[in-house]
């Protein structure tokens, strides 16, 4: 899927920020519905589901963390972009924690924007056929890439769009280190540079989720990236 056949929905209450945004995409071939809240926004993926969500989080009565876990309790996948004006990583945890599959903080590059929509929507494109398909096992890690379910012994994890391809990704090179730059590459399609602190949220969350408690998995080597090797 690309820009000429998908349809975004941007949420915020700024309507300055809606109309630019409604101006760029469309200039990039993107269709675009505009909603001022959460509420509405909720009643237009209702309506009429759409590819990719833009949803501010401080918007008035539902905010956009509100949508977000709506949306991820009725089993709804559509990729969603979380602006925010908080940059601290508590706040981008929240945002993770509520579905959300990337956030970007206002101020923004209209650039960076797009970037990451095309990642989320080239992550969201189904893939006939992979040959790579089949279940994949790491030690007591079990990860099924067709039906993007994920197991750690008898217990099934719940995992974002981009949660789950940084696991696959990390399970898939299993014992080699991935640098920061290919994972970036691979994952986002675009490299945040060494001061973005994406990545690092991401890994903590995921490694969250999968620990809880057990044995780490997923391993930090310092300066270098992240390698996925069970200890122990």
């Amino acid at each position: 899927m690309d820009a000429t056949t998908a349809t975004v929905l941007v949420a915020d209450d700024d309507r300055a920020i809606r109309e630019s945004l409604e101006r760029a995409l469309q200039l990039e071939g993107y269709t675009v519905r505009t909603v001022a809240d959460g509420v509405q926004a909720l009643a237009a993926v209702h309506s009429d589901p759409v590819d990719l969500l833009i949803l501010d989080v401080m918007m008035p009565g539902v905010d956009g963390l509100g949508v977000a876990r709506v949306l991820r309790a009725e089993h709804d996948r559509t990729p969603i972009l979380m602006l925010t004006a908080r940059v601290e990583t508590p706040d981008r945890v929240a945002g993770l924690d509520a579905g959300a599959d990337d956030y970007l903080a206002k101020p923004f590059e209209l650039d960076e924007l797009l970037a990451r929509l095309r990642a989320l929507l080239r992550r969201a494109a189904p893939v006939p056929g992979d040959p790579e398909g089949g279940t994949l096992r790491v030690g007591e890690l079990a990860l099924d890439p067709r039906a993007r379910r994920v197991w750690r012994g008898d217990r099934e994890i719940e995992l974002s769009k981009t949660e789950f391809d940084l696991l696959e990704l990390l399970v898939r090179n299993a014992g080699i280190v991935l640098d920061h730059a290919t994972i970036y590459d691979r994952i986002w399609g675009y490299d945040f540079g060494p001061e973005s602190k994406n990545l690092a949220v991401y890994i903590s969350y995921l490694r969250r989720k999968l620990e809880d408690g057990g044995p780490p998995l997923i391993q930090t080597v310092r300066g270098v990236g992240y390698t996925l090797r069970p200890q122990g």
